[in-house]
């Protein structure tokens, strides 16, 4: 009866060891089967487009507010081209310029050479703002505008004196459209002193003028 047992025990010890590579083979071969597994099938032949999409809304989630926001913001407003009049009245005042899509554009452009485009997106932001009624959008809004670009832990942070910013946390205990009025016009201020008159001189703005020019010529 002794030997029968250590018989059977070593059967037992073969067994399991004969086992065990199957078994890893089969578990890695399940595991690759699960990764790329087709929606509809578990063969290898796709990557699961859903889990894909979880995926990436799951990374949204966890990214910061700005860059949601920035993935909202076009490259450029949708305008018609401008005129060779509309160009030339650009010169005549920043007012002018700000007044129009296709002069924002332009200035816009301008200012991501200069790495400040933050100031026309806060604005623009404000102004967007001014537009809502929604009690609950406008205190998300607002929220997300102060995360992005009044925040001093944002890379957005548009530069305003300490006046306007205890003006700006005063107001975001109950936010309204009219949260970044001072900030907005500081910003605004800012943009037509200091950068306006070097986007006037710039190629930019130059090259489109030529262009236009050039155009009524032929015309």
């Amino acid at each position: 009866p002794m030997g029968s047992e250590r018989t059977e025990m070593r059967k037992r010890q073969m067994s399991t060891t004969q086992e065990t590579p199957d078994t890893a083979q089969a578990q890695l071969s399940t595991g690759n089967r699960g990764s790329n597994a087709c929606c509809f099938c578990w063969c290898c032949c796709c990557s699961c487009s859903c889990l894909t999409v979880r995926n990436q809304d799951e990374e949204r989630a966890r990214r910061p507010s700005h860059e949601l926001q920035a993935e909202g913001i076009p490259n450029c407003e949708e305008s018609p081209a401008p005129t060779l009049e509309e160009v030339n009245a650009w010169a005549q005042s920043f007012d002018k310029l700000m007044l129009t899509p296709a002069g924002r554009n332009a200035f816009r452009e301008f200012l991501r050479t200069e790495f400040s485009e933050e100031n026309m997106l806060f604005w623009m932001a404000c102004e967007e703002l001014k537009q809502e009624s929604n009690k609950s959008v406008i205190e998300e809004k607002a929220r997300l505008i102060y995360e992005d670009y009044i925040s001093i832990l944002s890379p957005k942070e548009v530069s305003l004196d300490s006046r306007v910013r205890e003006v700006i946390n005063r107001n975001m205990l109950e936010p309204s459209q009219h949260t970044f009025d001072d900030a907005q016009l500081q910003i605004y201020t800012l943009m037509h002193r200091d950068s306006y008159p070097r986007f006037m001189n710039s190629a930019i703005y130059k090259d489109l003028l030529q262009s236009l020019s050039e155009k009524s010529t032929e015309a």
